[in-house]
């Protein structure tokens, strides 16, 4: 998948298929859209777009990084992903001038795919009525989908934070259509896990939201491959600190190596208890150790859907 920043750059000229949106999280209700539009593509033997915007046109804590979106729009089948930096400037351009001059003019959209509740446009006038009127001045055909509901609760981006915040992580995952997920790169930490014989990767989520604390049985990976692992999300109430942060830390099982400055999807899998303060670290570490024998047992019977973004973000 190609991937264009900015709308300055776009030379398109074969007949394309365009979704449009945020898409944060890709979830089942965005995973539709972009299915639908990679296979229209293939039929007209035209290519499939994505037109995103980065940052979040309503800021509010993303799901997943752009990194993060990227690699699952690749994993998709998508062929071209356009980004568009969404400044004050571009916030005043009217929806019908984005329509003609961007979405028809540079990226020649025979077929435009957005939920029936997408907004756009300066004050957020556009819409898909806008959409279907100014296909047909304009030559293309607008297709809307119609939001998607689980269990009777309608699958969006907001929802799924929630809950993944909760540490809900089966429901999480129900609604996604995927593992839940995060992607962080590895940075040194206090080596507080090495000297209790766990050595840990720390994590720094790219600004993605991370569930309830606590520990987690997660899979991880990393250059195309998988990992089982515990990951433990907290503040480490049993070590003293000056200044309490929310950390991100795997243990990696039957791994060795050193991987600071690398890429990790953690994909979790089952939340496995609580974080707690112990008495000492010696009881600390005798908890760590049933953890991992925990988790091994959940792993090994698991059956996790392979999926991974990594054939995108580290291609060989």
């Amino acid at each position: 998948m190609r991937v264009i920043y900015g709308i300055n750059k776009i030379r398109q000229k074969a007949a394309a298929v365009v979704a449009m949106g945020v898409f944060d999280g890709v979830h089942r209700g965005h995973k539709k859209i972009l299915k639908a539009a990679v296979a229209k593509a293939r039929q007209i033997k035209g290519v499939s777009i994505v037109v995103t915007f980065w940052p979040h046109p309503r800021l509010q804590e993303s799901l997943y990084s752009l990194e993060h979106r990227l690699g699952i729009f690749a994993e998709l089948g998508i062929d071209l992903c356009v980004v568009i930096n969404f400044t004050r400037h571009f916030s005043r351009i009217s929806a019908a001038d984005f329509v003609k001059k961007v979405l028809v003019d540079k990226l020649c959209a025979k077929y435009i795919y957005v939920g029936k509740d997408f907004r756009f446009g300066r004050n957020t006038q556009g819409s898909f009525v806008l959409l279907e009127e100014l296909g047909k001045k304009y030559g293309f055909e607008a297709i809307g989908f119609a939001i998607v509901k689980h269990r009777g609760r309608t699958i969006s981006s907001t929802l799924i934070r929630g809950i993944i915040k909760q540490g809900k992580i089966r429901e999480a995952q129900a609604l996604l259509g995927r593992p839940v997920s995060i992607l962080g790169t590895v940075v040194k930490g206090t080596s507080l896990g090495r000297i209790l014989g766990f050595p840990t990767a720390n994590i720094n989520p790219h600004h993605e939201v991370i569930p309830a604390e606590g520990i987690y049985a997660v899979r991880i990976m990393f250059k195309r491959k998988k990992f089982m692992g515990a990951c433990y999300i907290g503040k480490k109430p049993t070590v003293k600190a000056p200044k309490k942060v929310t950390g991100v830390e795997v243990y990696i099982l039957n791994f060795k190596g050193n991987i600071y400055g690398e890429n990790l999807e953690i994909q979790f899998v089952r939340k496995i208890r609580p974080d707690k303060k112990f008495s000492s670290l010696e009881t600390l570490s005798s908890q760590i150790r049933k953890d991992i024998i925990c988790v091994r047992k959940i792993l090994l019977s698991a059956s996790q859907k392979k999926t991974t973004i990594y054939g995108y973000l580290n291609p060989k």
